[in-house]
């Protein structure tokens, strides 16, 4: 199967999370919205819930074999399952039960997402406060632990939705920080070193593994994507904010192109706007049309090459914008394919 062949037919998509705390509405405005065939629906989260709905909870409950509870200064490890840890576990299975509700009968690409293992170590705290990512023996239990608990998270979306072909996103904004030494301490007087490239990519690599030959996709919406970092882990796809990137990036933009990586284009605001910046579909992508010609790719690549979502995830937006703009970015995705130039 080649790379581009993963998410053949997909042109839009959301990042994840969802505006309010009622799990069969978003799952029926998540899958409502890419009911055509060319979109990608995933799993919706709704972090407005509370502690454990929140995309650390929501990871932390995936763990296995480790658990996690609510301290004023965020998650921290636990010795046993405690109420925070079954609350996250019992809004992902309510979560499950109402996409498996709207998906009946659905084949097709259907997306799920979780915390990658650099920004779970940067936000999970240790016992005495201090973030894993400080602890490199804590680093690798809190990945493997994450990958077994990926596997058990997979195996049961593929039984809830067996038509389905499970595109699995890791959600890494700390990344950069991670890669630059730029994660503050629990006193916020110091950072954290910065982690070795090489290691930060070989542990990727193995958590991306999670999903077996199913596509995988690394979203941040910080600015300087790692793209050459992403696509060595083996990450089939990376999803960014587009209006954070930097001439600086077109080179490796080029590069991923060329070489097969699907790009997941943010070129929709994720909170409502104070203009009406979504009568224009095709203005929405005159961006990316742009930096295809500045970059002297072949316009016949751009609809295959492209996913187009909102900047970031829709928790913050307001629950008719988050319906419309999930709707914009479908016909965004069609602008772009049907006048690629």
């Amino acid at each position: 199967m080649s790379e581009k062949s993963k998410f053949s037919g997909c042109r839009a998509t959301g990042i994840g999370s969802m505006p309010g705390g009622d799990a069969r509405e978003a799952a029926k405005t998540v899958t409502g919205s890419f009911a055509d065939g060319e979109g990608l629906p995933h799993l919706p989260e709704l972090p407005a819930r509370g502690p454990g709905a929140d995309m650390i909870g929501r990871t932390v409950g995936l763990l296995v074999d480790m658990y996690g509870h609510v301290e004023p200064s965020g998650w921290r490890i636990s010795d046993r399952p405690g109420r925070d840890t079954r609350r996250a576990r019992s809004w992902l299975g309510e979560d499950l039960d109402a996409l498996e509700e709207f998906t009946q009968g659905y084949e097709g690409p259907l997306k799920v997402q979780a915390v990658g293992p650099w920004t779970l170590a940067a936000a999970l705290e240790r016992r005495g406060g201090e973030a894993a990512l400080g602890d490199p023996g804590a680093c690798r239990d809190l990945a493997g632990s994450l990958t077994e608990g990926l596997r058990n998270h997979l195996a049961d979306v593929r039984r809830r939705v067996p038509g389905a072909q499970v595109v699995l996103q890791l959600d890494e904004p700390s990344l950069t920080g991670v890669l630059r030494g730029q994660i503050r301490t629990a006193s916020g007087y110091r950072t954290y070193r910065a982690v070795d490239r090489q290691l930060v990519e070989g542990t990727l690599r193995d958590v991306l593994a999670a999903n077996g030959d199913g596509a995988t996709v690394v979203h941040t919406c910080a600015p300087d994507v790692p793209f050459a970092l992403l696509r060595r882990a083996g990450a089939d796809g990376i999803s960014f904010d587009f209006s954070l990137l930097t001439e600086r990036e077109e080179e490796a933009i080029g590069e991923a192109v060329e070489g097969g990586t699907q790009l997941f284009l943010g070129v929709v605001p994720g909170t409502d706007p104070a203009s009406d910046a979504l009568s224009d579909p095709g203005g929405s992508v005159m961006g990316v049309r742009t930096l295809w010609r500045r970059l002297g790719l072949n316009p016949g690549t751009l609809a295959e090459s492209s996913v187009i979502t909102p900047s970031c995830g829709l928790a913050g937006a307001s629950p008719a914008y988050a319906r419309a703009a999930l709707a914009h970015c479908a016909r965004a995705a069609r602008s772009l394919a049907d006048n690629p130039e």
